[in-house]
C-alpha cells in the first residue's frame, strides 16, 4: 500500500498547473551625432560618408553615417543621405529606429523619421549581418537643408534612437533572496583605519603607517617577495623613501578598499600651471609601478587620460611611458597625431623632444598609421597639413577629446 500512496501523490504533482510568460520588448538608447564643418564635407563624393563613433545598446555595437553628398549615384547629389549600420557581428538583427535631424533655431520643430509610436505592418526591421543598414537615401534635399533652421554655424546635429528587439521568458519565482553588493572593503578598510592586529609598520618621511603583512603581500608581489621570500624576514619600522605620505596613504587606501583616492585640490589640464607629474594620480602611476599593482595603475590611467590636452598631453605622455602605463601612452600618441601642429606648438613638446628622444620615432608610426588611414577615407584631414598651419586651432590648450 505504500507504493500506491507514493504513486498517488507522484500524479497529483504531475497534474499540478505550472506557467511561464514569453515577453517581447526593446532595449532602447540613444546616440547624438554633431557634425561640424558641413560646408567642408560637400564634395567627398556619392556613396563617402562621415561615421560617428560607434555607441552600444541592446548588447550591438551601432554607428550613423551621414553622407553629404548622398548615397545614391542616380540622385546627383540633390539629396543627402543618412543610415544607422549595425557595427558588430550579429544576425537577424531585429530592432526599431528613429533618426532625428534636430532644429537649431529653439523652435522644436525637429525632423523624425521613425519606428516608434506607429503601426508595423512587417514588425521590425531585421539587420542580416555587420553593416546591414537602416535609413534614407533621400533624407533631405540639400538645398532646403542649407538654407533650413537645421544647419548653424556650418553644424548639424543627428539623434539616433535605437530599440533592439529582445525575447525573454518570465517564470514565476516562488521565493526570492536579495544580495546586497560586496562589503567586503568596507571591512578591510576598518581594518587599515582601527590598526587592529597589524604587524608592520611603515616610516614615510617620518609619519608612522601601520598596516598587515598579509594583506599588503596578499595584493601586490614585491610585498609578498618582501615579507614572506625573504628567509631573513623584516624586522622593525620598513622605511619607504622617495615617496610622499600622502601618496603612500592613498596607495594602502586603495590596497585595502580597491578605491582610487583623487586630489580635488589639484589643477586640472586646462590650467596653466598644469602639470602631470605633480597630480595625484601620476604619483599613484609611480606607486603602482614600483609595487605591481595593476589595477591601481589602470584606474589611474583612466583618470588621466580624461585630462589629456594640447598643452598637457606631452607630460602625460612622458610620465606614461616612464612607468609602462601602456594604455595611456596609446591614447597620448593617437591624440597627439590628430592634433599634431597644435602639439608641437606646445611648450611641453620641447621638453619631449628633449628628453624622450624615443617617443618621437613611436609617434611618427602612429602617424605614418594616421595617414593610411586617411588615405583610406578615415579621415577628412591629413595630420602632416596640420604642420603647415600650427593644427587644428587648439594650440591654446583647450582641451580636445581624446579618440580611443
Amino acid at each position: 500500500m505504500p507504493d500506491a500512496v507514493a504513486v498517488k501523490q507522484e500524479k497529483d504533482l504531475a497534474l499540478s498547473p505550472t506557467s511561464s510568460r514569453s515577453v517581447t520588448e526593446t532595449v532602447n538608447g540613444s546616440h547624438k551625432f554633431v557634425i561640424q564643418g558641413y560646408s567642408l564635407a560637400k564634395g567627398m563624393g556619392v556613396g563617402k560618408h562621415i561615421a560617428s563613433e560607434t555607441f552600444t545598446i541592446g548588447g550591438f555595437q551601432w554607428a550613423i553615417y551621414f553622407y553629404p553628398d548622398g548615397k545614391n549615384p542616380e540622385d546627383n547629389s540633390l539629396y543627402v543621405s543618412v543610415f544607422i549600420a549595425l557595427a558588430s557581428e550579429g544576425t537577424d538583427v531585429r530592432a526599431l529606429f528613429e533618426l532625428t535631424l534636430l532644429d537649431q533655431s529653439g523652435k522644436g520643430k525637429h525632423k523624425v523619421h521613425s519606428h516608434f509610436d506607429r503601426s508595423l505592418e512587417s514588425g521590425p526591421y531585421t539587420l542580416k549581418y555587420r553593416g546591414s543598414m537602416w535609413g534614407y537615401k533621400r533624407f533631405f534635399r540639400r538645398v532646403a537643408l542649407e538654407t533650413s533652421d537645421y544647419l548653424k554655424d556650418d553644424c548639424l546635429k543627428i539623434n539616433c534612437t535605437v530599440g533592439v528587439v529582445v525575447s525573454i521568458v518570465d517564470a514565476p519565482r516562488l521565493h526570492y533572496i536579495h544580495v546586497p553588493d560586496s562589503d567586503i572593503g568596507i571591512h578591510f578598510g576598518a581594518l587599515l583605519d582601527n590598526q587592529q592586529g597589524s604587524d608592520v609598520v611603515f616610516d614615510v618621511c617620518g609619519e608612522k603607517f601601520h598596516a598587515h603583512k598579509l594583506v599588503l603581500a596578499a595584493r601586490s608581489p614585491v610585498f609578498h617577495a618582501q615579507f614572506f621570500d625573504d628567509p631573513a624576514g623584516q624586522s622593525g619600522d620598513v622605511v619607504i623613501a622617495g615617496m610622499e605620505p600622502r601618496v603612500f596613504e592613498a596607495m594602502l587606501h586603495f590596497i585595502y578598499r580597491d578605491i582610487l583616492i583623487q586630489d580635488d585640490a589639484m589643477t586640472t589640464s586646462s590650467s596653466p600651471e598644469y602639470s602631470a607629474s605633480n597630480t595625484l594620480c601620476s604619483k599613484l602611476i609611480a606607486a603602482a609601478d614600483k609595487y605591481g599593482l595593476e589595477r591601481l595603475r589602470l584606474l589611474c590611467e583612466a583618470h588621466l587620460c580624461k585630462d589629456i590636452s594640447v598643452d598637457s598631453v606631452a607630460s602625460i605622455l612622458s610620465l606614461a611611458d616612464s612607468y609602462h602605463a601602456k594604455e595611456l601612452k596609446s591614447a597620448c600618441l593617437k591624440f597627439a597625431a590628430e592634433n599634431l601642429g597644435a602639439v608641437m606648438c606646445s611648450n611641453g613638446f620641447e621638453h619631449l623632444k628633449e628628453n624622450c628622444p624615443s617617443l618621437q620615432s613611436e609617434l611618427l608610426k602612429i602617424i605614418a598609421g594616421c595617414e593610411e588611414e586617411c588615405s583610406s577615407g578615415g579621415k577628412s584631414r591629413s595630420v602632416w597639413a596640420q604642420l603647415s598651419d600650427g593644427g587644428d586651432g587648439d594650440s591654446n590648450g583647450r582641451r580636445v577629446r581624446p579618440r580611443l
